[in-house]
């Protein structure tokens, strides 16, 4: 009897274990994009390859993170040619590179497609497996060689993703189309540089497509079943943080205050999340790869048509979530108000239609949506009918 006692505490209890890691050291402020060479020296990098897109190539950030790292003495070299969702193409030709320049880390400096990219050099630098064989399935990170990843530091432009914070990094798989999560524990950045003066740039329309990606990464987190209380609390006071400061971001670009608390909100989401995403993100990928749209603007396209779905499983959290935020109406349906009027003031869509996603591909979307790894973290099961009716109504506008 004792025995069968203990055997039933354990499958009591079973939902109350999980696997939690917390964040790098991180530089955070204004004008601490000057540390890098101290970043370099802390993580161990004496041949530096910077990461980057061709956006901000041009700009002055990167002529200064050169003239900084010739000014320590090091030996580096630039690569820019990412795409916007990263391919293995662009992971390929990084990894030419930073081989034939015989380079012993990577700089991150840039939005996720930059992030995600320099990630994956970083971490392939050293494996002899092809790229899908790490993909965040079951326990395959545990192929790889960890004496084989290089150390990264992540300097981040966008308040949205989080990545620096991330231990993957998301790759298209050009042969179906499909984006990939490529996942180990060493991926995360040695060195975090989060200085909000790089993020006011911005066009305003980029702030609040980051922005609600910052959100939507909270949102889930909070949102999914699975337990992590430390990221719960994170969650929460990420979203705040949001309610808060993305209209003051997107309309006072120059705001450093604004901007600060927008990248910290981001950095919290991309924490929070180890507690699991949703349908949402499940969603948004396909999305991207299919048509090439944003992946947060796409994020917060969906986002009220996913909560609206998953109601049964989540209406007394988001009721919490709603005092927390101290929004005049403390309900389910206030929150979902307040997504929409947030949404509306920061200039998002109301469609899928709106930014390029049709009817003629929700059968291939919806398969690919069940198939995503985010799925798993949605509050209630999901299936292919299931994802069909939702990206119904998200691109013709059908809000329940």
């Amino acid at each position: 009897m004792p025995q069968k006692t203990k055997e039933n505490n354990i499958d009591k209890y079973a939902s109350l274990t999980g696997n939690w890691n917390y964040p790098t050291r991180i530089r955070f402020g204004a004008g601490r994009f000057r540390e890098l060479p101290q970043a370099c020296g802390a993580a161990g990098i004496e041949r530096p390859l910077i990461v980057t897109d061709p956006g901000l190539m041009p700009l002055p950030m990167i002529g200064d993170a050169m003239h900084m790292l010739e000014q320590a003495g090091m030996a580096y070299a630039v690569f820019g040619d990412v795409h916007p969702n990263p391919v293995a193409a662009d992971v390929e030709a990084g990894l030419k590179v930073y081989k034939r320049g015989k380079h012993d880390g990577v700089i991150l400096i840039g939005g996720g497609s930059a992030m995600d990219a320099g990630k994956a050099i970083a971490f392939m630098s050293g494996q002899t497996r092809p790229i899908w064989d790490y993909e965040d399935r079951e326990d395959w990170w545990s192929r790889a060689d960890p004496a084989g990843i290089a150390p990264c530091i992540a300097i981040p432009t966008t308040a949205g993703t989080g990545s620096e914070v991330g231990r993957a990094a998301v790759i298209t798989d050009e042969r179906d189309h499909t984006k990939k999560i490529i996942f180990h524990p060493k991926m995360l950045p040695v060195e975090v540089i989060a200085d909000p003066e790089l993020t006011i740039g911005l066009p305003s329309k980029i702030t609040a497509a980051t922005g609600m990606d910052a959100l939507s990464h909270n949102l889930e987190a909070y949102c999914s079943p699975f337990w992590h209380p430390m990221g719960q609390g994170i969650a929460l006071e990420g979203m705040r943080l949001v309610k808060e400061w993305l209209p003051v971001a997107t309309h006072e670009g120059q705001n450093v205050e604004a901007r600060a608390f927008m990248l910290a909100a981001s950095s919290m989401g991309a924490t929070a999340f180890q507690k699991g995403l949703g349908a949402m993100h499940a969603m948004s990928h396909p999305c991207s790869s299919l048509r090439g749209t944003h992946h947060g603007l796409t994020n917060a396209v969906i986002m009220p048509y996913v909560l609206l779905h998953n109601r049964p499983a989540i209406e007394d959290k988001l009721a919490a979530a709603a005092r927390y935020l101290d929004l005049k109406d403390q309900s389910f349906n206030g929150f979902v108000d307040w997504v929409l009027a947030l949404r509306q003031e920061v200039g998002i869509p109301d469609r899928l239609s709106d930014i390029g996603v049709e009817a003629d591909i929700i059968p291939q979307l919806a398969a690919m949506a069940l198939e995503d790894p985010s799925t798993g973290g949605n509050p209630l099961p999901m299936d292919v009918p299931t994802y069909e009716t939702l990206f119904d109504h998200a691109i013709n506008g059908k809000l329940l």
